[in-house]
């Protein structure tokens, strides 16, 4: 069979697709992967053929850049550059590739490609091929169970917390985020359809089959969950040969805390590696930094000194290998980073508060996995007391060994989606109702 992948050129949307797209190349499929030239060497790592995505349908990220304005307004911008401005020329890159080098038996997209949009929406179902999206972030449908997407509020049980949930969604629809539909509708129609009839946090729920890298347990429960979402788990981490630095045996001796901003926020690195780095200078345990290649004086310069004798540091380390022999994650909140530590048990100490990384603060907090400390900066004092608690008191170990044992459960998500998609593609085409012409821009 013959796939189509498509997604934004963010690493950490891109990489789950290049994983699938390369179970999918090794089972002897044709796969193709569309996404921007930062990413083209996640396809070529997988053996997927590349398709270049231009640099208007790629977005912008600012990765918390510090702008003098509320995290709501931040947030809606976020969305803006990101996801909706980018959907004309995202679906006209689609729909190019798709005549070009068609026919397609199933596309595969990051839930967050808006691109895809109007193939999913348009009234004719039988004039598209089937569309399965990927979800690599907290789920944002709207639900009178839970409070908008982006507030981290915890969802509530009450008709109290009910009715806040219908009036703060009121209220941003109307108010600072009507600008997001606004736009939504805008570039829909650029694409020929009517506007008004989605809500942008609802997207996710429009494709065919949305397969979510995470568990239901950590996900929040609500009744207008669309039946098309089915919960995978999270990817285990690609095996990848790496030389492990020369003071790796001293993990052995002393409790582990690894500390991380993640792949892509790594400017300022006094977010929270440097506060978390001087928080355990005195204390009998050994922080592991990564820093995704920023040199050791960075660091350094976070602190304002030399590196505690405590501390190991490294760019990259493997996570495989790493986190069996981690006491405490203190981790910025990126989505992949936190389901890795709960894939192995690993307890949380969570500081973000930029993109959706305070919605998976909120929901470590939620399954009683770990501390948010519902900040992006942190103090080392505030850091210090969280990894202490969550050192000395095993209810956050058994619950994050609770979420372990719920994902080891679901088995390899890089299996169950390419079974899904050889089983449910391959039965639409036999019985000729996935349509494998061209589709119009």
């Amino acid at each position: 069979m013959r796939f189509l992948l498509a997604a934004a050129p963010l690493y950490g949307h891109v990489g789950p697709l290049a994983a699938i797209g390369g179970e999918l190349r090794g089972r002897g499929h044709h796969v193709t992967l569309l996404t921007g030239d930062a990413c083209s060497g996640l396809a070529t790592d997988a053996g997927l053929e590349f398709r270049r995505l231009p640099d208007e349908a790629g977005g912008v990220v600012t990765h918390g850049r510090t702008r003098r304005r509320t995290r709501l307004l931040n947030g809606r911008d976020e969305i803006l550059d990101a996801f909706v401005r980018p959907l004309p020329a995202q679906h006209d890159a689609l729909a190019a590739v798709i005549r070009r080098d068609g026919p397609w038996d199933a596309l595969v997209c990051d839930s967050a490609f808006l691109g895809a949009l109007p193939l999913l929406l348009t009234p004719d179902r039988e004039a598209r091929p089937a569309v399965y999206g990927m979800s690599v972030t907290p789920l944002s449908f709207v639900s009178v169970d839970c409070a908008p997407f982006g507030s981290a509020l915890q969802p509530g049980h009450t008709r109290w917390s009910r009715l806040r949930n219908r009036q703060i969604h009121w209220l941003l629809r109307h108010g600072p985020l009507r600008v997001v539909q606004r736009e939504l509708d805008a570039a829909l129609a650029r694409c020929g359809l009517p506007g008004g009839g989605l809500d942008f946090f609802d997207h996710a729920g429009q494709f065919d089959v949305t397969f979510h890298l995470g568990t239901a347990e950590f996900e929040y429960p609500r009744r207008e969950m669309p039946p098309s979402v089915r919960f995978v788990g999270p990817l285990p981490p690609r095996p990848r040969a790496q030389h492990l630095p020369e003071w790796w045996d001293d993990l052995r001796h002393h409790p582990v805390v690894h500390v991380t901003q993640g792949t892509l926020d790594n400017q300022d690195l006094g977010k929270l590696i440097g506060p978390t780095v001087r928080a355990l200078a005195d204390d009998p345990v050994l922080t592991v930094v990564t820093t995704a290649g920023r040199p050791a004086s960075a660091v350094c310069e976070a602190i304002g000194g030399p590196l505690p004798s405590n501390v190991r540091l490294a760019g990259y380390l493997p996570y495989e290998q790493l986190l069996p022999r981690t006491a405490v994650l203190v981790s910025n909140g990126g989505y992949g980073g936190v389901q890795q530590s709960l894939r192995h048990g690993v307890p949380l100490v969570v500081a973000g508060n930029s993109e959706d990384k305070p919605e998976v603060a909120a929901r470590v907090r939620r399954v009683g996995a770990g501390i948010d400390l519902r900040t992006g900066r942190p103090s080392p004092r505030r850091i210090r007391r969280a990894v202490r608690r969550v050192l000395d008191d095993p209810a956050y170990r058994d619950n994050a060994e609770q979420l372990r044992q719920s994902i080891l459960a679901l088995g390899d998500p890089r299996a169950t989606v390419a079974d899904t998609l050889e089983e449910v593609t391959g039965a639409l085409c036999r019985s000729g109702s996935t349509a494998r012409q061209s589709v119009g821009g």
